[in-house]
């Protein structure tokens, strides 16, 4: 069993003025401050994205350089899938106290168009889809909601269902990059096209910051008086051809499809026994899409569900209660993660979810990675 014991962000902005470097440090900071850990007991390191190093922690945290490190694949479904790394390295006896750390110039120098050069499969992008306009993760993407909307009568008014949510929970989180911007049905209707059904709200924000949080083995829980959040489970996987998504038979099933399952057989519960979810948010779709397959409703019911209410704080299960990616910012999900350790220490203020003892975290990334975390309150 592994526990997170302590959770450190910096603020969330657009231009930042900060290196990559010293946006993840400052981060690593605030989460060993919040644990009361030196920085000397970290003896396992997990840089995330690809742009921050296991050295640049070294030499600016002043960590040992035996220190044992491992780099999850790239994209948004490292967060997650990080805690299962954190787990190999202490259940492997590597280490015992795991920093994992994700730091990013997303608005102000490495944006989506740059990024997605490291995705794989680039011989489908160069020589099939990019002639022919679908060159970004908008496009790409669009294409699963567009055949999700034929075949089960997904709506806008749905996808508005998850934007205008998201919104709101914004204006109950300082930290939040819109919190300061209530955002109406008709001022989402009235966004820009980027990508049919997509418009400007049903797309994640690009955002300078970092996010860290420190995993312990559970015997070592008792180095700090915070309290503990028990990770009860990880699981991840792939989808069918995961290089490529034109070509794949199923374009609902990704990774989450099998990582769900056995992730909720290890942890002994099921999702009805969630109190919260935050679920990788890149676009409005994604929230639908990701409770189907990690079966928080049936297939094709997603829709339904967002706009019952059901997500909504005071909700049947309050989806991504500080923003989440499309109104917080979007820290490659850590910040998901962040936030269900907040949830389950009841630290969320006007947000908190009463009583919360079990929130479940889902990662996303490349062509439909994906993870599924569940984190316990330890109580």
């Amino acid at each position: 069993m592994i526990s997170v014991v302590g959770v450190g962000e910096t603020e969330y902005v657009r231009t930042s003025g900060r290196s990559i470097q010293w946006l993840g440090i400052q981060a690593a900071r605030n989460a060993l401050a919040d644990a009361d850990i030196d920085a000397q007991s970290v003896d396992g390191v997990i840089p995330l994205g690809g742009s921050l190093f296991t050295e640049d922690l070294i030499a600016g945290l002043g960590l040992s350089i035996e220190v044992a490190d491992a780099s999850p694949a790239p994209g948004g479904n490292a967060a997650v899938s990080s805690l299962g790394l954190a787990e190999a390295l202490i259940e492997s006896a590597r280490a015992s106290v795991v920093l994992i750390v994700f730091s990013r110039n997303g608005s102000s120098k490495n944006r989506i168009a740059d990024r997605i050069r490291v995705l794989p499969g680039q011989q489908f992008r160069l020589n099939l889809e990019e002639p022919h306009g679908w060159n970004t993760p908008a496009a790409w993407y669009a294409m699963i909601c567009r055949r999700h909307m034929a075949e089960h009568g997904t709506s806008k008014a749905q996808l508005a269902a998850v934007a205008l949510t998201m919104r709101r929970h914004a204006r109950e989180n300082p930290r939040a990059m819109l919190r300061d911007r209530p955002l109406t049905l008709d001022e989402y209707l009235s966004g820009p096209m980027i990508a049919d059904p997509y418009q400007r709200d049903d797309c994640c924000l690009e955002t300078d910051g970092a996010a860290a949080v420190l995993v312990v083995a559970g015997e070592r829980e008792k180095m700090t008086d915070r309290r503990a959040v028990r990770v009860l489970a990880v699981a991840s996987a792939r989808p069918q051809s995961p290089d490529d998504l034109t070509n794949r038979i199923d374009w609902y099933r990704i990774g989450l499809s099998s990582a769900a399952p056995a992730a909720y057989e290890t942890a002994g519960a099921g999702p009805q026994d969630m109190d919260a979810a935050m679920i990788y948010d890149c676009f409005t779709f994604e929230v639908i899409h990701q409770l189907e397959e990690a079966g928080f409703c049936a297939r094709g019911g997603g829709g339904e569900f967002v706009a019952s209410g059901a997500v909504e704080l005071g909700g049947m299960l309050p989806v991504n209660t500080h923003g989440g990616l499309l109104a917080e910012g979007h820290l490659g999900g850590l910040n998901h993660v962040v936030e269900a350790v907040r949830q389950l220490r009841g630290e969320a203020g006007s947000r908190q979810v009463e009583a919360a003892r079990l929130v479940a975290v889902s990662g996303w990334g490349d062509w439909g990675d994906g993870s599924l975390a569940i984190l316990g309150s330890g109580q």
